[in-house]
């Protein structure tokens, strides 16, 4: 195991004991899931099935499943949020890191018989009973793994591409300061499983619809550079209507900051994503020299010290002055 062993052990023996016990365990990634999210999700819970447990899993409203994840194992048997069970025995939250990421599920942290938090983002303040929080782990599926190996499930290519799929995508393919040696060392046991990682790769990373092209040139376009804003600052924006009208759902968004964020000028790259109720969701990356965890938790989000984001109900250009003058402090 690569995390810390209380948390990790106290997890296990609580998923052992529901899955003994033919419990009711809902498992739920944080609102607008990543492939870190569901993958965690997912794997987790067809190893709980295989266990016995009674699994329902899903994710909070506005559910809908992005389009590059539906291809992932299991993401068929995710359910919307509304139908979950009242009487739930045991929830588990996955890579959210505060209770306002778990949508109206949060309230299982309180009205389950017991809980568990699986996460790994420095911003997590701790919350729910059972805590495997782990800052240092490279992605959320670094620690599902563990609770696998804890429950004695064996690794196979259907749990694996999940992992994957995660690892993949929360390390930037291996490239993001976070990947250890640990990572690399996960990365071989899931690879050894006869999965597809370039199959895997291609469908996270180099596959989007045409219309991508044409959104991707309107927003760069847009792109402004302040270096004097502290340690130099590139910015631009879209919203959930400018994806539509290129044909594009408004998931494709979140892949903008991972263009902006190459700009050599610019220490933090930062996108905003407009909803269609006027607010804007802000994605922020930093080259090293911003810890944007702190950046986003002083402004209502959280996130790590190299990728961060949070919400804004502000207009557009008062959530841009905010932005500026935090990283100006």
């Amino acid at each position: 195991m690569t995390t810390a062993a209380a948390p990790v052990t106290a997890a296990v023996e609580l998923l052992a004991a529901a899955a003994a016990a033919g419990s009711t365990v809902v498992l739920s990634g944080h609102v607008q899931p990543d492939a870190d999210a569901l993958g965690s999700t997912l794997a987790l819970a067809e190893g709980l099935r295989r266990r016995g447990a009674r699994v329902v899993a899903t994710f909070p409203e506005p559910f809908v499943l992005p389009e590059s994840l539906g291809w992932l194992p299991g993401a068929d048997r995710l359910v919307h949020p509304g139908t979950v069970p009242a009487d739930v025995d045991l929830f588990v939250g996955l890579d959210a890191a505060s209770p306002g990421r778990l949508g109206r599920l949060a309230g299982l942290l309180e009205s389950a018989g017991r809980s568990i938090v699986v996460d790994h983002h420095a911003s997590n303040p701790g919350f729910g009973e059972v805590r495997v929080v782990h800052p240092h782990a490279a992605a959320t599926v670094v620690l599902v793994a563990d609770l696998l190996e804890g429950l004695g499930v064996e690794l196979d290519e259907q749990l694996a591409t999940c992992l994957y799929a995660g690892l993949a995508a929360d390390t930037g393919s291996f490239r993001f300061g976070n990947t250890a040696p640990g990572t690399h060392e996960l990365a071989a046991r899931l690879l050894r499983t006869g999965i597809d990682h370039a199959a895997i790769s291609q469908r996270l990373f180099d596959t989007a619809p045409f219309g991508w092209l044409g959104l991707l040139s309107a927003v760069t376009g847009r792109a402004v550079l302040e270096p004097d804003v502290g340690a130099g600052l590139v910015l631009t924006w879209s919203t959930a209507a400018e994806a539509r009208e290129h044909g594009l759902a408004p998931d494709q968004l979140e892949a903008l900051v991972d263009v902006v964020r190459a700009t050599a000028e610019a220490d933090v790259a930062a996108v905003l994503k407009g909803a269609d109720d006027g607010s804007w969701v802000v994605s922020m990356r930093s080259r090293g020299a911003t810890d944007l965890a702190r950046v986003a938790i002083r402004l209502g989000g959280g996130g790590h010290r190299a990728a961060a984001g949070y919400s804004s109900a502000l207009d557009r250009e008062a959530t841009i002055a905010q932005l500026r003058a935090e990283l100006s402090r």
